[in-house]
C-alpha cells in the first residue's frame, strides 16, 4: 500500500550476488536518486558548528565523521574536493544512517572557504606545523573544524585561509591519529565549550 510508487523485483541468489557490492548482503538492494548536496542549500543554525573534511579518500572515514558530527549535534558535514563517492556502500554502512539524517554539502575548497568566510564562521584547521594546542581555541562562537585528507594532511589553500591552525599534542611514540579520531577529539572539545556557555 505505501510502496505503490516503488518497483519491486525478486532475483535469484546468484544474480543478487552478482549485482550487489559485497557477497552475502542482507538481501535488499535499492536504486535511488541522490539528493542535492549543494553548499548553496546548506542551512546554518544561529551559532553554526560545522565539520569540514578536505579530499577524504576512505568511505569508511566519511561514515565515521558523519556519526561523530551527528552525535555532537553539529550543523552538518561539508566535503571539500571529494575524492570518493559519497554514497559508497562503506560510507552508508559506517555512518549507521547518519548519511541520511545529517546535512551534507560537497564543493571545491575555494567555494567552501568563501561560504564560511561570508557567514563569519571561524576556520579552525588541524595541522601539526606552527599550530596551537586545540584546547587553547574558543569554539563557542561560529566555528568550522577542518580536517585534512588521510594521506597528506591539509592543503596550502586551507592552511593559508584558516583563522586558527590547531593540533592535538602527542605524548607517545605515534605522531598522528586516524582522521575520524582526530575529528572526534576536537569536535567534542568544542561541544564541551559550547555547553559550558
Amino acid at each position: 500500500k505505501n510502496f505503490k510508487h516503488i518497483n519491486l523485483f525478486d532475483f535469484s541468489k546468484k544474480l543478487f550476488n552478482d549485482i550487489s557490492y559485497k557477497k552475502n548482503e542482507d538481501g535488499i538492494l535499492a536504486i535511488v536518486q541522490n539528493k542535492n548536496n549543494s553548499i548553496d542549500d546548506f542551512k546554518l543554525s544561529k551559532n553554526p558548528y560545522i565539520l569540514v573534511v578536505e579530499s577524504p579518500e576512505k568511505p569508511g572515514n566519511i561514515g565515521a565523521l558523519l556519526r561523530t558530527a551527528d552525535a555532537a549535534g553539529m550543523d552538518g558535514l561539508i566535503i571539500a574536493n571529494p575524492k570518493t563517492e559519497l554514497y559508497n556502500p562503506n560510507t552508508i554502512r559506517s555512518s549507521l544512517g547518519s548519511l541520511f539524517s545529517m546535512q551534507i554539502a560537497t564543493d571545491s575548497a575555494e567555494n567552501v572557504i568563501n561560504f564560511l568566510t561570508k557567514n563569519d564562521i571561524q576556520i579552525c584547521s588541524t595541522y601539526v606545523v606552527k599550530s596551537k594546542n586545540y584546547l587553547d581555541i574558543n569554539y563557542s562562537k561560529p566555528s568550522a573544524i577542518v580536517i585534512g585528507k588521510e594521506s597528506s594532511s591539509l592543503s596550502s589553500v586551507w592552511r593559508n585561509k584558516s583563522d586558527e591552525l590547531i593540533s592535538i599534542p602527542m605524548k607517545g611514540k605515534m605522531d598522528s591519529l586516524n582522521l575520524s579520531v582526530c575529528a572526534a577529539i576536537v569536535i567534542f572539545e568544542g561541544l564541551k565549550q559550547r555547553d559550558d556557555n
